[in-house]
């Protein structure tokens, strides 16, 4: 898994065209104001260490939260971050994995929808904590 991780003034995104066949048919547009982005890519080696991976994203997200002194994420999926790919079945189930979890902590969660090339915007601050890499 690889993230790259912005800590923002404001994220906009509107769905644009629909990638996969299988997912529901969704038209969305929304602002969301003084989050932590995550841009996140699931990686064809990450479905045999599911329980690892999982773990370790999300202690390296409330990390990331913890230090931005923020309660709010949005989760995005984002196939660009790497030239290996999990099926995209997998990469769901583990977005919405992670956004369960982090809301039973108490965190708001955002997500972009699954399955779209959306249009956004992005307002990233310009401190050193304000553009992170992890990969794991």
């Amino acid at each position: 898994m690889k993230m790259l991780m912005f800590d923002t003034e404001s994220f906009w995104f509107e769905t644009f065209s629909k990638t996969l066949e299988h997912v529901e048919d969704v038209k969305a547009e929304e602002k969301i104001d003084n989050a932590a982005v995550i841009f996140i890519h699931v990686e064809l080696e990450d479905e045999e260490r599911k329980n690892k991976v999982m773990k370790t994203a999300l202690k390296n997200l409330k990390w990331y939260l913890n230090k931005l002194d923020k309660n709010r994420i949005v989760l995005h999926s984002f196939a660009h971050l790497s030239s290996s790919t999990s099926s995209p079945e997998f990469a769901a189930e583990l977005l919405y994995g992670m956004k369960e979890k982090l809301e039973e902590k108490n965190i708001e969660v955002f997500t972009t929808p699954f399955g779209y090339f959306s249009e956004f915007s992005i307002h990233v601050k310009g401190e050193s904590m304000a553009k992170v890499f992890k990969e794991i």
